[in-house]
């Protein structure tokens, strides 16, 4: 996915043979040090000032056409993502009720159900609630006294399964419960109304996945379901919800977080889109890499789909929302059957509109603000999805799976990828004429445009450090230029492309080595923000222009 946000800082027990990892782990936890927890006199001022960040966006879509069965399916669907949300709460702070129940200030209140819990999103995790600590790298799905090295040293065979918690026993002793274990009645309650929706839904694709869905809340085991989630194609209405992501995991990446995305179908922007599916095979042979880093295929079996989001729950709600989805992320899956990707238009024009459009205003030159289009950024958008199927899943030393090998960093580095790969499949379908009637200018300036948008993320978010690290690189390779006396900065296009190849080059080798160093010393030498771009991004921040999103959502605002 893209546009998820996750603020967990570096553990600071770290194995005394990586050293790189070490200073990278001191600087996150002297950064958490330094956020400490607010006073409660400024709890409501601060939370005050930092409600701003986010603009409200009214989660709106067009229902008109759905039959009565559907539309009493959508009501399910969303009753059914409520669960998603409290089982969220559950895995990344604990009680809920509690929190919000002892912060007497509202907007300190509101400000904490936006962020699931007492840590600024955005901010690196600053706490802004009295009494509370720092947020765990590990949030609830490990111990709070376990280190990484006595997790290693677990003699456990599962210990690294996705969807299962790490507690201790009366001894002290680690063990596993499995999330259909410990979340049992919640996800009982939940597999009873994806049924029960799939007994209303009028397409029996989407019906037979709700079905198997329902079966994987309560066994585990999500591969049968992920599979009949790729041969959902047609349904006006789709629903990604469980366990999917592991950005919550800042220990290891190996345990998922649950969400929800109910949506439906933009029929016709989905046709525009479909004819790009087939360029796939031919775009990864293309790849600016040795043979080795490009011989796994992408699955045949690809989509490319327009969406508008009806309600969004738990992980996907959290900090920065996300815009486009590529899922699954099951590796079998995806060399078998390839991806989905749902690009989520109501998200993207309100992102673009209140967001992306002023940042240009004031960051990109006025000779080249006219490429900032919302065109191009729903291409960028899109094309990111459809990277995260390019490159290679698996090391080429046949130790496993590259997300495996780099553990915390497999997502910052994958949302890199998929950014830089994106540019690259716009700049190869525009040199073969496959984009009729658009600039490359376009696709290139609003690129520069959004990574301006998604540092705003901030050091804690996958997706903010692959931003920082692409615009150290981009400006080291003169990419771009900035105007000392203005600070409006200026694409200079043949060394972008040179720099998109370069990197893509980089990425796309440390993945397939499973560079565990090599991605630790890239994320420490380039995943920070500058004196320079700190100061444009204050710029920024002095205009009022929001960070991200934040949804008013429901069956009322559906008219349901």
């Amino acid at each position: 996915m893209t546009g998820k946000a996750w603020t967990m800082n570096r553990e600071m027990n770290m194995n005394s043979k990586k050293p790189a990892i070490r200073i990278l782990a001191s600087v996150f936890a002297a950064a958490w040090l330094c956020a400490g927890a607010l006073q409660a006199d400024d709890e409501g001022e601060y939370a005050s000032k930092r409600l701003g960040i986010y603009v409200p966006v009214t989660l709106t879509a067009d229902v008109g056409h759905l039959s009565d069965n559907q539309k009493r399916m959508l009501r399910k669907l969303i009753e059914a993502s409520v669960i998603m949300d409290d089982l969220f709460w559950q895995q990344v702070y604990g009680d809920k009720d509690a929190l919000l129940s002892s912060i007497d200030d509202k907007k300190t209140r509101r400000f904490a159900e936006i962020n699931y819990g007492p840590w600024d999103l955005l901010a690196g995790g600053k706490v802004f609630v009295e009494g509370q600590e720092p947020r765990r790298p590990g949030a609830n799905f490990y111990p709070a006294d376990m280190s990484k090295e006595e997790f290693e040293a677990w003699d456990q065979p599962r210990k690294t399964n996705q969807y299962s918690v790490v507690r201790r026993d009366e001894h002290g002793k680690l063990f596993l419960i499995p999330y259909h274990e410990l979340f049992a009645p919640q996800l009982e309650q939940a597999a009873a109304l994806l049924r029960e929706a799939s007994e209303l839904a009028e397409h029996e694709g989407f019906a037979n996945y709700l079905r198997l869905r329902a079966d994987a809340l309560l066994s585990g085991d999500y591969q049968s379901s992920d599979m009949a989630w790729m041969d959902v194609k047609g349904n006006p209405i789709d629903l990604v919800y469980g366990p999917i992501e592991s950005y919550q995991d800042g220990l290891f990446g190996y345990r998922n977080a649950f969400e929800s995305f109910v949506l439906i179908k933009d029929m016709a922007w989905s046709e525009k889109l479909a004819r790009f599916a087939q360029f796939l095979p031919r775009l990864q042979e293309g790849l600016p890499v040795d043979a080795a880093y490009k011989a796994e295929s992408p699955g045949s079996n690809a989509d490319l789909n327009a969406y508008d989001a009806a309600y969004v729950a738990g992980d996907a709600n959290a900090g920065a929302k996300t815009i486009a989805i590529n899922l699954p992320n099951d590796e079998v899956v995806q060399l078998a059957k390839g991806t989905r990707r749902l690009q989520l238009k109501n998200n993207m024009r309100a992102k673009f509109d209140k967001i992306l459009l002023p940042i240009s205003e004031i960051l990109i030159a006025e000779d080249q603000r006219s490429y900032v289009t919302f065109d191009a950024f729903f291409e960028n958008t899109m094309f990111h999805e459809v990277a995260h199927g390019l490159g290679i899943k698996n090391t080429l030393d046949g130790k496993g799976t590259v997300r495996e090998a780099l553990l915390e960093h497999a997502s910052a580095l994958e949302e890199g990828k998929a950014d830089i790969l994106g540019l690259y499949m716009l700049t190869e379908l525009h040199a073969a004429g496959e984009m009729p009637g658009r600039e490359l200018k376009e696709n290139y300036v609003t690129f520069m445009a959004g990574i301006f948008r998604s540092v705003r993320f901030g050091a804690g978010s996958a997706h903010g450090r692959a931003n920082m690290i692409r615009f150290s690189f981009f400006r080291e390779k003169g990419a771009f230029s900035r105007d000392a006396e203005t600070g409006y900065y200026s694409v200079d296009f043949d060394s972008m492309r040179e720099a998109m190849t370069d990197l893509s080059r980089l990425i796309l080798t440390l993945q397939g080595d499973g560079d565990y160093e090599g991605v630790t010393k890239l994320v420490a030498e380039r995943g920070s923000i500058g004196p320079e771009l700190q100061a444009d991004l204050d710029r920024l921040s002095q205009a009022s222009i929001p960070v991200d999103i934040v949804f008013r959502q429901g069956t009322d605002v559906l008219g349901l």
